[in-house]
């Protein structure tokens, strides 16, 4: 056993009664590399004073696909297998969302000029209370009553 090349020709057989063993039904080509792999490996290491070689490769080999498996099954673990549903459910999130969007466009379209004014500085721009009180002229409670009325129509507008 000096070139691998005639070990792997002679356990290529092994390696497909080990696939067969394990019930692999899908991706035989992964699985078969896993258990050259682990020949080549065992190849390596083998001492020929502790034994024969061909018990040796099959336990390599047979383990080799085994951690191979093992390998797959976490991978499959950690990625999620509901990808389809969760595309769905964002679909839906992401229509539901636009149609908010367009009811609340149309809301800001239908208040008074002051009043989106205000929304724009409160909600977009972020000022503080007092800042937009100061640039109305008018007090913190008048500030927060004009707030209170501006979205509760906006809320009306949008629940229609």
């Amino acid at each position: 056993m000096t070139n691998f090349e005639e070990v792997l020709k002679q356990f290529e057989p092994m390696i497909s009664a080990c696939i067969r063993k394990l019930s692999i039904y899908k991706n035989h080509e992964l699985y078969r590399q896993a258990g050259r792999i682990a020949l080549w490996k065992a190849w390596v290491k083998f001492d020929v004073e502790k034994g024969d070689f061909a018990p040796y490769a099959y336990r390599s080999i047979y383990g080799g696909i085994l951690d191979e498996l093992k390998r797959e099954k976490r991978q499959e673990e950690q990625v999620d297998p509901m990808e389809d549903e969760k595309l769905g459910f964002l679909l839906e999130q992401s229509m539901a969302t636009s149609l908010l969007r367009e009811d609340l466009e149309t809301a800001i379209e239908s208040l008074q000029s002051n009043e989106r004014e205000l929304l724009m500085w409160i909600f977009v721009e972020g000022v503080s209370l007092q800042q937009a009180a100061t640039r109305v002229g008018i007090t913190i409670p008048g500030i927060k009553k004009r707030r209170e009325r501006m979205l509760a129509k906006l809320r009306e507008r949008i629940e229609k």
